[in-house]
């Protein structure tokens, strides 16, 4: 039996399914993550601090974005943010500013996973601690999760953005 919507996607991405993986290379593509906020820097150094990213340096032959800015004529309504891993290997963050402010709960949010490679009240201690680190930065603790599938702890960004750490 065929199954539509995977049937479907193979139709629309003209990708045979019986190619071998290092074929299809070319599918594996960088991602980005997105956020509209209000205050580009606050929201940057928050991000930056929860992931230990660093700010994106600017393009070669400027000393800073603002130099980058205005012998570009940028005027300070356009200019952006981003936070990059020092490393390159984790996706970069973007920020862009918006009028509006956040009207709804997060459809999509970040999990950051501080516990990683360590378990039960160890890994929660570890948690704990990345949590008060961020609380410090402007975060705001919702509450501690503990269900059959998981636990951690709800927090919310410096703008409000729903997140959770493990």
């Amino acid at each position: 039996m065929r199954h539509p919507d995977r049937d479907g996607m193979q139709a629309m991405s003209g990708v045979p399914r019986s190619l071998p993986l290092k074929e299809v290379s070319w599918l594996s593509l960088d991602i980005q993550v997105t956020f509209d906020v209000h205050d580009l820097e606050v929201m940057s150094r928050f991000w930056a601090l929860a992931l230990d990213y660093e700010q994106e340096p600017p393009p070669p032959g400027f000393s800073s974005w603002e130099e980058f800015a205005e012998q570009n004529n940028l005027r300070p309504e356009l200019w952006r943010a981003a936070v990059v891993d020092p490393e390159r290997k984790r996706p970069r963050l973007f920020f862009q500013p918006v009028p509006e402010g956040k009207t709804a709960k997060n459809r999509v949010h970040l999990d950051l996973r501080a516990s990683a490679g360590a378990d039960g009240e160890e890994g929660r201690e570890r948690a704990r601690q990345h949590a008060r680190r961020l609380v410090e930065a402007g975060a705001t603790v919702l509450h501690e999760m503990d269900e059959p599938i998981g636990w951690c702890i709800v927090m919310t960004d410096p703008e409000g953005n729903e997140f959770c750490v493990t």
